[in-house]
Protein backbone atom coordinates (compact mmCIF):
# COMPACT_ATOMS: atom_id res chain seq x y z
CA UNK A 1 0.00 0.00 0.00
CA UNK A 2 2.83 2.43 0.85
CA UNK A 3 4.26 1.94 -2.64
CA UNK A 4 0.91 2.88 -4.14
CA UNK A 5 0.97 6.06 -2.06
CA UNK A 6 4.45 7.02 -3.32
CA UNK A 7 3.20 8.76 -6.51
CA UNK A 8 0.58 10.62 -4.43
CA UNK A 9 3.31 11.81 -2.09
CA UNK A 10 5.46 12.89 -5.05
CA UNK A 11 2.58 14.93 -6.49
CA UNK A 12 1.88 16.82 -3.27
CA UNK A 13 5.54 17.38 -2.52
CA UNK A 14 6.11 19.00 -5.91
CA UNK A 15 2.90 20.99 -5.59
CA UNK A 16 3.82 22.37 -2.17
CA UNK A 17 7.59 22.75 -2.56
CA UNK A 18 7.57 24.64 -5.88
CA UNK A 19 6.50 28.04 -4.41
CA UNK A 20 9.40 27.84 -1.94
CA UNK A 21 11.80 26.98 -4.77
CA UNK A 22 10.44 29.99 -6.67
CA UNK A 23 11.43 32.30 -3.80
CA UNK A 24 14.81 30.58 -3.59
CA UNK A 25 15.41 31.18 -7.30
CA UNK A 26 14.89 34.93 -6.89
CA UNK A 27 17.09 34.99 -3.77
CA UNK A 28 19.91 33.18 -5.59
CA UNK A 29 19.55 35.18 -8.79
CA UNK A 30 18.50 32.11 -10.80
CA UNK A 31 16.27 34.03 -13.19
CA UNK A 32 15.60 33.91 -16.92
CA UNK A 33 15.76 37.30 -18.61
CA UNK A 34 13.67 37.99 -21.71
CA UNK A 35 15.43 38.38 -25.06
CA UNK A 36 14.40 38.31 -28.75
CA UNK A 37 14.85 34.52 -28.96
CA UNK A 38 12.57 33.75 -26.03
CA UNK A 39 8.79 33.82 -25.85
CA UNK A 40 8.37 35.22 -22.31
CA UNK A 41 8.55 38.99 -21.74
CA UNK A 42 9.18 39.17 -18.00
CA UNK A 43 11.93 38.11 -15.62
CA UNK A 44 11.12 34.52 -14.62
CA UNK A 45 12.54 32.34 -11.82
CA UNK A 46 14.32 29.16 -12.84
CA UNK A 47 15.37 26.18 -10.67
CA UNK A 48 11.94 24.52 -10.96
CA UNK A 49 13.66 21.18 -11.43
CA UNK A 50 14.84 21.36 -7.82
CA UNK A 51 11.24 20.86 -6.68
CA UNK A 52 10.82 17.86 -8.98
CA UNK A 53 14.09 16.40 -7.71
CA UNK A 54 13.01 16.57 -4.06
CA UNK A 55 9.53 15.26 -4.87
CA UNK A 56 11.04 12.36 -6.83
CA UNK A 57 13.79 11.34 -4.42
CA UNK A 58 11.95 11.43 -1.09
CA UNK A 59 9.26 8.87 -2.04
CA UNK A 60 11.98 6.56 -3.39
CA UNK A 61 13.84 6.58 -0.09
CA UNK A 62 10.62 6.01 1.85
CA UNK A 63 9.17 3.18 -0.23
CA UNK A 64 11.90 1.33 -2.12
CA UNK A 65 15.17 -0.44 -1.19
CA UNK A 66 18.10 1.92 -1.72
CA UNK A 67 20.06 -0.76 -3.59
CA UNK A 68 17.50 -0.68 -6.41
CA UNK A 69 17.94 2.98 -7.31
CA UNK A 70 21.24 4.19 -5.86
CA UNK A 71 22.73 4.46 -9.36
CA UNK A 72 19.81 6.53 -10.58
CA UNK A 73 19.91 8.82 -7.54
CA UNK A 74 23.66 9.34 -7.94
CA UNK A 75 23.28 10.23 -11.60
CA UNK A 76 20.36 12.63 -11.21
CA UNK A 77 22.00 14.27 -8.19
CA UNK A 78 25.04 15.08 -10.33
CA UNK A 79 22.89 16.37 -13.18
CA UNK A 80 20.84 18.54 -10.79
CA UNK A 81 24.03 20.01 -9.31
CA UNK A 82 25.21 20.95 -12.80
CA UNK A 83 21.81 22.43 -13.60
CA UNK A 84 21.68 24.52 -10.42
CA UNK A 85 25.11 26.00 -11.12
CA UNK A 86 24.09 26.75 -14.70
CA UNK A 87 20.80 28.35 -13.66
CA UNK A 88 22.52 30.60 -11.13
CA UNK A 89 25.86 31.48 -12.72
CA UNK A 90 25.82 30.00 -16.22
CA UNK A 91 28.44 27.59 -17.49
CA UNK A 92 29.84 26.93 -20.95
CA UNK A 93 28.06 24.37 -23.16
CA UNK A 94 31.17 22.20 -23.30
CA UNK A 95 31.55 22.17 -19.52
CA UNK A 96 27.88 21.28 -19.23
CA UNK A 97 28.36 18.46 -21.74
CA UNK A 98 31.31 17.17 -19.72
CA UNK A 99 29.15 17.14 -16.60
CA UNK A 100 26.42 15.23 -18.44
CA UNK A 101 28.92 12.62 -19.58
CA UNK A 102 30.23 12.27 -16.02
CA UNK A 103 26.70 11.82 -14.69
CA UNK A 104 25.95 9.24 -17.40
CA UNK A 105 29.17 7.38 -16.59
CA UNK A 106 28.15 7.25 -12.92
CA UNK A 107 25.12 5.20 -14.02
CA UNK A 108 27.42 2.69 -15.69
CA UNK A 109 29.67 2.48 -12.65
CA UNK A 110 26.59 1.52 -10.64
CA UNK A 111 25.41 -1.13 -13.12
CA UNK A 112 22.93 0.84 -15.21
CA UNK A 113 23.80 0.34 -18.87
CA UNK A 114 22.56 -1.15 -22.11
CA UNK A 115 23.92 -4.69 -22.20
CA UNK A 116 22.50 -5.95 -25.48
CA UNK A 117 20.32 -5.07 -28.45
CA UNK A 118 18.06 -7.30 -30.48
CA UNK A 119 18.47 -7.49 -34.26
CA UNK A 120 15.03 -6.35 -35.51
CA UNK A 121 15.37 -8.36 -38.72
CA UNK A 122 16.08 -11.81 -37.29
CA UNK A 123 15.45 -11.46 -33.56
CA UNK A 124 18.98 -12.47 -32.58
CA UNK A 125 20.35 -10.96 -29.37
CA UNK A 126 23.60 -9.02 -29.88
CA UNK A 127 25.69 -8.64 -26.70
CA UNK A 128 27.35 -5.23 -26.66
CA UNK A 129 30.23 -5.97 -24.31
CA UNK A 130 32.31 -2.86 -23.70
CA UNK A 131 30.43 -1.10 -26.52
CA UNK A 132 27.56 -0.83 -24.05
CA UNK A 133 29.49 1.93 -22.23
CA UNK A 134 29.69 4.53 -25.06
CA UNK A 135 26.24 3.57 -26.35
CA UNK A 136 24.69 4.12 -22.91
CA UNK A 137 26.50 7.43 -22.45
CA UNK A 138 25.44 8.60 -25.93
CA UNK A 139 21.79 7.66 -25.26
CA UNK A 140 21.64 9.36 -21.86
CA UNK A 141 23.38 12.54 -23.04
CA UNK A 142 21.26 12.70 -26.21
CA UNK A 143 17.95 12.42 -24.36
CA UNK A 144 19.13 14.85 -21.67
CA UNK A 145 19.85 17.51 -24.29
CA UNK A 146 16.76 16.68 -26.35
CA UNK A 147 14.43 17.48 -23.46
CA UNK A 148 16.54 20.54 -22.64
CA UNK A 149 16.07 21.84 -26.18
CA UNK A 150 12.26 21.58 -26.23
CA UNK A 151 11.95 23.51 -22.97
CA UNK A 152 10.85 26.66 -24.75
CA UNK A 153 7.19 27.11 -23.76
CA UNK A 154 5.29 26.98 -20.48
CA UNK A 155 4.56 23.36 -19.61
CA UNK A 156 5.99 21.90 -22.82
CA UNK A 157 9.01 19.93 -21.58
CA UNK A 158 7.12 18.89 -18.45
CA UNK A 159 4.08 17.75 -20.42
CA UNK A 160 6.07 15.74 -22.95
CA UNK A 161 8.21 14.21 -20.18
CA UNK A 162 5.15 13.27 -18.12
CA UNK A 163 3.61 11.47 -21.10
CA UNK A 164 6.93 9.69 -21.71
CA UNK A 165 7.14 8.57 -18.07
CA UNK A 166 3.56 7.26 -18.10
CA UNK A 167 4.30 5.43 -21.35
CA UNK A 168 7.37 3.78 -19.82
CA UNK A 169 5.15 2.64 -16.94
CA UNK A 170 2.56 1.26 -19.37
CA UNK A 171 5.16 -0.58 -21.45
CA UNK A 172 6.72 -1.95 -18.26
CA UNK A 173 3.31 -3.21 -17.15
CA UNK A 174 2.75 -5.06 -20.43
CA UNK A 175 6.22 -6.60 -20.26
CA UNK A 176 5.52 -7.74 -16.70
CA UNK A 177 1.94 -8.98 -17.09
CA UNK A 178 2.00 -10.30 -20.66
CA UNK A 179 5.58 -11.45 -21.13
CA UNK A 180 6.56 -12.14 -17.52
CA UNK A 181 9.74 -10.05 -17.61
CA UNK A 182 10.98 -9.71 -14.04
CA UNK A 183 12.02 -6.46 -12.41
CA UNK A 184 9.42 -4.36 -14.21
CA UNK A 185 7.43 -3.61 -11.03
CA UNK A 186 10.20 -1.34 -9.77
CA UNK A 187 10.49 0.37 -13.17
CA UNK A 188 6.75 1.00 -13.22
CA UNK A 189 6.93 2.59 -9.77
CA UNK A 190 9.94 4.76 -10.70
CA UNK A 191 8.13 6.03 -13.81
CA UNK A 192 4.89 6.71 -11.92
CA UNK A 193 6.67 8.62 -9.14
CA UNK A 194 8.49 10.73 -11.74
CA UNK A 195 5.24 11.42 -13.62
CA UNK A 196 3.45 12.40 -10.40
CA UNK A 197 6.25 14.81 -9.43
CA UNK A 198 6.06 16.41 -12.87
CA UNK A 199 2.28 16.81 -12.62
CA UNK A 200 2.63 18.52 -9.24
CA UNK A 201 5.15 20.94 -10.73
CA UNK A 202 3.05 21.55 -13.85
CA UNK A 203 0.41 23.12 -11.61
CA UNK A 204 2.80 26.09 -11.41
CA UNK A 205 4.38 25.72 -14.86
CA UNK A 206 1.50 25.63 -17.35
CA UNK A 207 0.72 28.89 -19.16
CA UNK A 208 1.02 31.44 -17.68
CA UNK A 209 3.87 29.88 -15.71
CA UNK A 210 5.04 31.29 -12.39
CA UNK A 211 8.33 29.37 -12.55
CA UNK A 212 10.44 27.66 -15.22
CA UNK A 213 12.08 24.25 -15.11
CA UNK A 214 15.43 25.83 -15.83
CA UNK A 215 18.34 23.69 -16.95
CA UNK A 216 18.06 22.03 -13.55
CA UNK A 217 14.65 20.68 -14.48
CA UNK A 218 14.93 20.02 -18.19
CA UNK A 219 18.20 18.11 -17.79
CA UNK A 220 16.81 16.24 -14.77
CA UNK A 221 13.77 15.10 -16.76
CA UNK A 222 15.76 14.05 -19.82
CA UNK A 223 18.39 12.27 -17.74
CA UNK A 224 15.78 10.48 -15.62
CA UNK A 225 13.77 9.31 -18.63
CA UNK A 226 16.92 8.04 -20.35
CA UNK A 227 18.10 6.19 -17.24
CA UNK A 228 14.70 4.65 -16.43
CA UNK A 229 14.33 3.51 -20.04
CA UNK A 230 17.74 1.80 -19.81
CA UNK A 231 16.67 0.16 -16.56
CA UNK A 232 13.40 -1.13 -17.95
CA UNK A 233 12.81 -1.02 -21.68
CA UNK A 234 16.13 -2.57 -22.70
CA UNK A 235 15.45 -5.75 -20.72
CA UNK A 236 13.15 -7.14 -23.38
CA UNK A 237 14.54 -9.40 -26.10
CA UNK A 238 11.68 -8.53 -28.46
CA UNK A 239 12.82 -7.63 -31.95
CA UNK A 240 11.38 -4.10 -31.78
CA UNK A 241 12.62 -3.33 -28.26
CA UNK A 242 15.37 -1.13 -29.68
CA UNK A 243 12.75 1.19 -31.24
CA UNK A 244 10.39 1.57 -28.27
CA UNK A 245 12.42 4.23 -26.37
CA UNK A 246 12.92 6.10 -29.66
CA UNK A 247 9.15 6.21 -30.24
CA UNK A 248 8.37 7.23 -26.65
CA UNK A 249 10.79 10.17 -26.87
CA UNK A 250 10.10 10.82 -30.54
CA UNK A 251 9.33 14.55 -30.34
CA UNK A 252 12.42 15.73 -28.39
CA UNK A 253 14.74 13.35 -30.26
CA UNK A 254 13.41 14.44 -33.66
CA UNK A 255 13.81 18.08 -32.64
CA UNK A 256 17.41 17.64 -31.49
CA UNK A 257 18.38 15.78 -34.68
CA UNK A 258 16.91 18.58 -36.80
CA UNK A 259 18.70 21.18 -34.66
CA UNK A 260 22.08 19.51 -35.13
CA UNK A 261 21.66 19.19 -38.92
CA UNK A 262 20.28 22.72 -39.20
CA UNK A 263 23.16 24.31 -37.33
CA UNK A 264 25.73 22.19 -39.16
CA UNK A 265 24.22 23.17 -42.52
CA UNK A 266 24.31 26.87 -41.57
CA UNK A 267 27.88 26.56 -40.23
CA UNK A 268 26.72 27.60 -36.77
CA UNK A 269 27.95 26.20 -33.43
CA UNK A 270 25.96 23.13 -32.46
CA UNK A 271 25.15 24.64 -29.06
CA UNK A 272 24.03 28.01 -30.42
CA UNK A 273 20.36 28.59 -29.61
CA UNK A 274 17.86 29.62 -32.27
CA UNK A 275 14.13 30.09 -32.87
CA UNK A 276 13.66 27.23 -35.31
CA UNK A 277 12.51 24.41 -33.04
CA UNK A 278 9.24 22.55 -33.52
CA UNK A 279 7.37 24.75 -31.05
CA UNK A 280 8.65 27.90 -32.76
CA UNK A 281 7.46 26.67 -36.15
CA UNK A 282 3.99 25.85 -34.82
CA UNK A 283 3.72 29.33 -33.32
CA UNK A 284 4.83 30.79 -36.66
CA UNK A 285 1.76 29.10 -38.15
CA UNK A 286 -0.43 31.17 -35.83
CA UNK A 287 -0.86 28.92 -32.80
CA UNK A 288 -0.60 30.45 -29.35
CA UNK A 289 1.37 28.95 -26.46
CA UNK A 290 -1.47 26.82 -25.10
CA UNK A 291 -2.38 25.48 -28.54
CA UNK A 292 1.24 24.71 -29.41
CA UNK A 293 1.81 22.81 -26.18
CA UNK A 294 -1.49 20.95 -26.67
CA UNK A 295 -0.54 19.90 -30.22
CA UNK A 296 2.93 18.67 -29.26
CA UNK A 297 1.64 16.85 -26.18
CA UNK A 298 -1.12 15.34 -28.32
CA UNK A 299 1.46 13.99 -30.76
CA UNK A 300 3.52 12.68 -27.83
CA UNK A 301 0.43 10.90 -26.50
CA UNK A 302 -0.13 9.23 -29.87
CA UNK A 303 3.51 8.15 -29.94
CA UNK A 304 3.11 6.81 -26.42
CA UNK A 305 0.10 4.70 -27.42
CA UNK A 306 2.07 3.51 -30.45
CA UNK A 307 4.98 2.45 -28.22
CA UNK A 308 2.64 0.35 -26.09
CA UNK A 309 1.16 -1.25 -29.22
CA UNK A 310 4.65 -1.95 -30.59
CA UNK A 311 5.39 -3.87 -27.44
CA UNK A 312 2.50 -6.33 -27.80
CA UNK A 313 2.08 -6.96 -31.54
CA UNK A 314 4.10 -9.29 -33.72
CA UNK A 315 7.43 -8.20 -35.18
CA UNK A 316 6.01 -7.86 -38.69
CA UNK A 317 3.10 -5.77 -37.47
CA UNK A 318 5.48 -3.64 -35.43
CA UNK A 319 7.67 -2.94 -38.46
CA UNK A 320 4.62 -1.85 -40.46
CA UNK A 321 3.59 0.48 -37.65
CA UNK A 322 7.10 1.93 -37.47
CA UNK A 323 7.09 2.65 -41.20
CA UNK A 324 3.69 4.35 -40.88
CA UNK A 325 4.86 6.47 -37.94
CA UNK A 326 8.04 7.48 -39.78
CA UNK A 327 6.06 8.42 -42.88
CA UNK A 328 3.52 10.46 -40.94
CA UNK A 329 6.34 12.17 -39.05
CA UNK A 330 8.07 13.21 -42.28
CA UNK A 331 4.80 14.47 -43.78
CA UNK A 332 3.92 16.46 -40.65
CA UNK A 333 7.42 17.95 -40.41
CA UNK A 334 7.14 19.06 -44.03
CA UNK A 335 3.70 20.59 -43.44
CA UNK A 336 4.88 22.81 -40.60
CA UNK A 337 8.01 23.84 -42.49
CA UNK A 338 10.73 22.09 -40.50
CA UNK A 339 12.62 20.98 -43.60
CA UNK A 340 12.64 24.47 -45.12
CA UNK A 341 14.00 26.11 -41.98
CA UNK A 342 17.61 26.12 -43.12
CA UNK A 343 16.78 27.85 -46.40
CA UNK A 344 14.62 30.41 -44.67
CA UNK A 345 17.25 31.08 -42.02
CA UNK A 346 19.97 31.38 -44.67
CA UNK A 347 17.93 34.01 -46.54
CA UNK A 348 17.30 35.93 -43.31
CA UNK A 349 21.00 35.83 -42.44
CA UNK A 350 21.89 37.09 -45.94
CA UNK A 351 19.45 40.00 -45.67
CA UNK A 352 20.81 40.94 -42.25
CA UNK A 353 24.37 40.83 -43.56
CA UNK A 354 23.44 43.07 -46.51
CA UNK A 355 21.83 45.59 -44.19
CA UNK A 356 25.02 45.86 -42.16
CA UNK A 357 27.28 46.40 -45.18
Amino acid sequence: MEKLLAPVLAFFLALLITPAVRKLAFAWGAVDLPNPRKVHQHVMPRLGGLAIYVAFVIPLFLTMPVSLFIGLITGISLIVLIGVIDDIKGISPWLKLGGQILAAYSLIMLNIQIGFVTNPFNGHIIPLGWWGIPITIFWVVAVTNAVNLIDGLDGLAGGVSCIAALTIAAVGWTQWKIFGITGQQEIIMLALILAAAIIGFLWHNVYPASIFLGDTGSMLLGFSLAAVSVLGLTKSAAAVSIFIPLVILGIPLFDVVLAVFRRYHLHKPIFQADREHIHHQLMNLGLNQRQTVAVICGISFILGISAVVLNIVTSDQAMILLVILAGLGIILAGKIGLFSVSKRTSRTASRNSSQHL
